[in-house]
């Protein structure tokens, strides 16, 4: 999983750089407000932690126009400020959470993996989407985001896993990119086909046997992808 973290603080921002590591997750660093919402729009994580303190864009700022180009991304806000008016100011701009510095990195860890837990499981998602399916050699696991192939396993980012879930859903209908993108990115994210196909380039390299060929995601020139095995 892809973690944007956004901290002036150098040595905050390389402690979680490696605590973060250290649990598996691959992370995106960031000093200051206005670089990590570019790096949002090139990356596209899956989990957000920003520092509300930060130069060119506070934390708040940056909290708004993240949730006004993705809906459902996960966020969490650090802050040294212990004010309830701050919390509640996070809060409502569409933070899932809120944690005052100092903090133990045993508890943010906790918290990214409950957030995790809770956005997988939401409500929302049907039943199909909680039980593991097949696409043509391999075999999705939603609940643990994992999909396997003779015994080698593939981990599964949670908007990788939303790709799948929907072609799978559609099989044998052709995806637009922009019903690719209000379902996976968000409806506010301004579709961006040269993003969606590095992302499903991406994603071909974990899951398809030959790339040239591919079984699952197969390309409909001028229009989108489709999966129909």
């Amino acid at each position: 999983m892809n973690i944007l973290i956004a901290e002036d603080d150098v040595h905050l921002r390389e402690g979680l750089n490696d605590l973060f590591s250290q649990e598996g997750y691959n992370c995106i660093l960031t000093e200051d407000g206005e670089e990590a919402l570019e790096k949002f729009k090139n990356h596209r994580p899956d989990f957000c932690i920003f520092d509300v303190m930060m130069p060119k864009l506070d934390g708040f700022e940056l909290c708004r126009k993240v949730r006004a180009i993705d809906d459902h991304i996960p966020i969490i806000i650090l802050t040294a400020k212990g004010d309830e008016v701050d919390r509640v100011v996070g809060l409502e701009l569409g933070a899932d959470d809120y944690i005052a510095k100092p903090f133990g990195p045993r508890e943010l860890i906790a918290r990214v993996k409950a957030i995790t837990r809770r956005t997988i499981n939401a409500p929302t998602q049907s039943k199909k989407q909680q039980t593991s399916f097949e696409m043509a050699h391999l075999t999705v696991d939603p609940k643990s985001l994992r999909a396997t192939h003779n015994n080698k396993t593939i981990q599964l980012t949670m908007r990788e896993l939303k790709v799948l879930e929907m072609l799978y859903e559609n099989k044998g209908k052709v995806l637009s990119r922009l019903e690719l993108f209000e379902e996976c990115w968000g409806r506010r994210y301004m579709a961006n086909s040269r993003a969606l196909d590095q992302f499903i380039s991406q994603l071909r390299q974990k899951i398809e046997l030959d790339q040239s060929n591919p079984e699952i995601i197969r390309t409909v020139h001028g229009v989108g992808y489709r999966y129909e095995n």
